[in-house]
């Protein structure tokens, strides 16, 4: 019986108990917003080193944090330094997008050696086997060799998978006959829209999405469905494709929570700012309310180097919106694979987003921290807004290396003229003239 299965027959797992306690939520609600979709539990069962990891409605706002080797740069031992690196700035998942060197030991190595819960898009390494392993072209693929290469992504404990099921002939068609600047910039999406035109057929995953319920239903994995279409500039967003595909996804989430699986959406993207809201608005009508999982949003173009902070502003308008999970993305972002340094600061920047929006959804807890550090300003505690930080090591290490004088308490910035030592000092002589 999967998590949503037990949810609508009112059951409350053990899974649940735990995710709910940590959430600091009543099981019961919970319960409720899974057996509606509105929220889910990823955690494939035979992933056993790892706690679940619940998305959706009313929940705290999840991170993810995109590793993965490319055929330019094929170390292990680097994706898992990232991998152990994202986990330890905060991030909640890890998805591993590998498509060079040894991939199959890749994802071992960072689902046995991490505690996050893990996702993967199984069509890169069905895609890749088939042109290094197979010496075919990539788009000689056939429906049971992607069906096969999903099978093995679960087997080994993935938690939840990118399935580009929208991505359609007649999405293609749409978006051609309107017109994109950049046209299909997903790279599991411009490898379908290839396969569908060499092999003049529809998308297997469309097609035959019956059968992939089959398959994930027993390992209880989440089928994160991908945005194939997602706008790769903000002049793309919101276009013809990206809605249509959007539609299908919509139509999708029922098939699949008919079959007793849980869902989350993928979205965009490159959008400009003032439709960050319109687009989590139409995603959480046309999708039911299922959870949606955004990449950024990106709000311009221009900031190569900086895109973890073009990411981190739509990522902070699109979860107060009501996103429910952030992709981060990193200052290499749009110029090569991440630095382990990029891969912390992608998550610090996506961190301040989520919870900035947390504190807009009044999820429980977030409140309670910014106010502790409020407090521990004003009395200028330092060890106090040191545990307090989102990044601890840093905010020690700037004050260190202020060259403050500890005497007056205070940072170089004001010194002994900080309004909070004034006003200190004021409370205090008050008190002692009433005393």
């Amino acid at each position: 019986m999967t998590q949503l299965e037990a949810a609508r027959k009112g059951l409350i797992t053990e899974e649940m108990k735990a995710v709910a306690a940590a959430e600091q939520i009543d099981a019961e609600r919970l319960r409720e917003r899974i057996a509606a979709g509105t929220a889910i539990i990823c955690h494939n069962i035979k992933h056993t080193n790892a706690p679940p990891l619940a998305v959706g409605l009313g929940l705290k706002t999840k991170i993810n944090a995109n590793i993965g080797t490319s055929k330019d740069d094929v170390s292990i031992d680097k994706e898992l330094e990232k991998a152990k690196v994202a986990v330890a700035a905060g991030a909640d998942a890890i998805m591993d997008l590998s498509t060079g060197g040894p991939i199959d030991e890749i994802r071992a190595a960072i689902i046995s050696q991490t505690d996050a819960c893990i996702g993967s898009v199984p069509l890169y390494q069905a895609a890749v086997d088939t042109v290094t392993r197979k010496n075919k072209a990539m788009v000689e693929m056939t429906a049971d060799e992607i069906f096969d290469g999903i099978v093995k992504h679960l087997d080994d404990g993935v938690d939840f998978i990118t399935v580009h099921c929208g991505v359609t002939r007649g999405t293609v068609e749409r978006m051609r006959n309107e017109g994109r600047v950049m046209d299909v910039v997903s790279r599991g999406g411009s490898f379908t829209v290839e396969w569908m035109a060499h092999n003049e057929a529809e998308n297997p995953l469309f097609e035959q999405f019956d059968r992939l319920l089959e398959i994930v239903r027993p390992y209880d994995a989440t089928l994160s469905l991908g945005d194939g279409f997602r706008p790769g500039c903000v002049a793309d967003a919101t276009d013809r494709a990206q809605i249509h595909e959007l539609i299908l996804l919509g139509e999708l989430t029922q098939r699949a929570w008919d079959a007793g699986v849980q869902v989350m959406i993928e979205g965009p993207g490159h959008v400009p700012l003032n439709q960050i809201e319109a687009n989590i608005q139409l995603q959480k009508r046309l999708c039911h309310g299922a959870p949606f999982y955004v990449l950024g949003p990106l709000v311009t173009d221009i900031a190569p180097g900086y895109d973890h902070i073009t990411c981190a502003i739509g990522g902070t308008v699109a979860a107060a919106a009501g996103a429910d999970f952030l992709c981060y993305v990193t200052p290499s972002e749009h110029l090569r694979l991440p630095t382990v340094e990029d891969v912390h600061e992608g998550v610090m920047a996506t961190r301040i987003a989520a919870h900035a929006a947390d504190l807009v959804k009044q999820v429980p807890g977030a409140w309670e921290q910014d106010l502790a550090m409020a407090k521990c300003r004003k009395q200028l505690d330092w060890e106090g807004q040191f545990k307090l930080a989102l990044d601890p090591d840093k905010a020690r290490r700037l004050r260190a290396e202020s060259g403050v004088d500890e005497e007056h308490g205070a940072c170089t910035m004001c010194g002994e003229f900080c309004a909070y030592k004034v006003m200190n000092e004021r409370t205090e002589k008050d008190a002692a003239q009433l005393g």
